[in-house]
Order: C-alpha cells, then structure tokens, then sequence
C-alpha cells in the first residue's frame, strides 16, 4: 500500500455487498519523561563557586545564576532545569565531577518530574 491519501476507489464490498472504507491509523508517539536536576545546599561549598557552576553547565546568566544560587542558599534545594534522561543525568555528572575536583561537596541530583 502506498502513502497517498484515499480515494473512493479504495473501498472494498463486504460480504453482503455493503461498502467500507479502508482506514489508516497513524501510532501515538509519546513524549520521553522529562528529569529536574536539583542542586543541595551545604554548609562548605562557596556561593561564588555554585554560581560559577550555573553559569558554566546550564548557560545561565550570571544574574539567573546568583538568584538560583540564593534560592539553594535559603531553602536548601533548588530546580535548576529540566531535561531529558540522558542530558539531566549528563549535567548530574558533569557537576559532581567538577565540585570533587575542586574539593567542594556539592549535591547535585536528578529526579522524574
């Protein structure tokens, strides 16, 4: 069968001569889940450095970056964004590895929206 539209020349008789039309149905495709990655406030890692993080691994300006940063700060956690499974588990990394190498213990997390 081809991709083209349908025409009345593709109906088929039914056994008592009554006609039906042959329809296609296309498959619902569903959106992948979606992650928030999370940064954890501690008592160690220097503000300058969680902004830093910001502005180098989500792109954020520096003004976005200190706001985020203060909401870590005063309420323990914050949502820095959301992304598919493999990006926000890719910036999870990313994070831990460039806070352990620069002697901070920075959380960073991820979790299913």
């Amino acid at each position: 069968m081809t991709d083209r539209p349908l025409t009345m020349t593709d109906r088929k008789e039914g056994p008592e001569g009554d006609a039906s039309v042959i329809t296609k149905t296309k498959p619902k495709t569903q959106r992948p889940p979606m992650y928030k990655v999370l940064l954890l406030n501690d008592d160690y890692t220097p503000m300058e450095f969680v902004v830093h993080i910001l502005e180098r691994f989500f792109g954020l300006s520096h003004a976005q970056s200190f706001e985020i940063m203060l909401t870590v700060h005063k309420k323990g956690l914050a949502v820095v964004g959301v992304f598919s499974y493999e990006v926000a588990e890719t910036k999870v990394a990313q994070v831990m590895d460039f806070s352990r190498r620069h002697q901070h213990p920075l959380q960073c997390t991820m979790e299913k929206e």
